[in-house]
């Protein structure tokens, strides 16, 4: 351990006691968003999921979404880290061939293979 730091935690416990020992949070950077627009687009968010018409939310709609309604850009990675403080997780779905036929899928689940009892 560096002298240096011990020689701040000295200084920060007879300045402070042992308050001035505690953790403290980092600022770091302002989210680009407000709180308000955060609730905002997770309602929106929310309002195109249970939309009737469905269709596929991707991050991309989002990042267009934002820079429309509230005039910020974000890189595209930024929206996954964005959804996931709003506490949406990302699933992508498997796709369904325009032609698929349920029934023929039913169909072939109860075929029975070579290796049933």
């Amino acid at each position: 351990m560096a002298r240096s730091t011990v020689n701040a935690w000295v200084a920060k416990y007879l300045s402070s006691g042992l308050k001035g020992l505690g953790a403290k949070k980092n600022k770091g950077r302002d989210s680009y968003l407000s709180s308000i627009q955060k609730q905002q687009l997770s309602a929106d968010i929310e309002e195109q999921c249970k939309s009737s018409s469905g269709g596929r939310l991707t991050g991309d709609a989002i990042l267009k979404y934002i820079q429309q309604q509230f005039n910020v850009d974000f890189h595209p990675n930024a929206i996954y880290k964005l959804l996931e403080q709003l506490g949406f997780s990302w699933v992508t779905s498997r796709s369904k061939h325009p032609k698929q036929s349920t029934e023929v899928q039913a169909a072939f689940k109860k075929v029975p293979t070579g290796n049933d009892p």
